[in-house]
């Protein structure tokens, strides 16, 4: 049963996110406001894996839920950028590696009810050390075994959604 839109205005905009209501009529006929975000631009993650090193992750703060996590390098496309470049960018800049060949895992909406963003998901098998990291995305950054972020997932130790679904994701092939 499709919703049908009867308009919509915008509560906020900003080059990054626009928060607004939405006039919609459900399939039984009453009409509500429906809130949603709109994210313009999408996202690219990559998981970095090594056979002998394992995944590829940081260690960082995420001030709005004022919490610790692993996550896999990832961020949003940069004017005129592919979401592959994207992937390979965000890697460089949060752990210092250079990915190898890229291949795409899948893409998929975070939260469709809520949010529109597409997130897109990438996979390597290997990386090469160039630099240090920016350092203003990541605590540190170390090569995790299979076995333990296996552990991590099991463990709910890894709460981050983009990280969770490309290592499921991932992990699952």
């Amino acid at each position: 049963m499709r919703w049908t839109v009867h308009g919509e205005r915008p509560i906020y905009e900003s080059d990054w996110v626009t928060l607004a209501l939405a006039d919609v009529e459900l399939p039984n006929g009453e009409r509500v406001e429906h809130h949603l975000i709109r994210i313009p631009e999408k996202a690219a993650a990559a998981v970095v894996h090594d056979p002998e090193r394992g995944i590829l992750m940081l260690w960082r703060h995420r001030f709005i839920t004022d919490s610790w996590g692993w996550e896999i390098p990832a961020g949003r496309l940069e004017p005129g950028e592919t979401p592959e470049q994207a992937a390979a960018r965000e890697t460089l800049e949060e752990t210092g590696w250079a990915p190898g060949p890229l291949r795409p895992v899948g893409a998929y909406h975070p939260a469709p009810g809520l949010v529109e963003q597409t997130f897109h998901v990438f996979a390597t098998d290997g990386a090469s050390r160039e630099r240090d990291p920016d350092g203003i995305e990541t605590d540190r950054v170390e090569w995790v075994p299979v076995d333990r972020v296996r552990e991590l997932v099991a463990g709910g130790k890894i709460t981050d959604g983009f990280s969770l679904t490309a290592l499921l994701w991932y992990l699952s092939t």
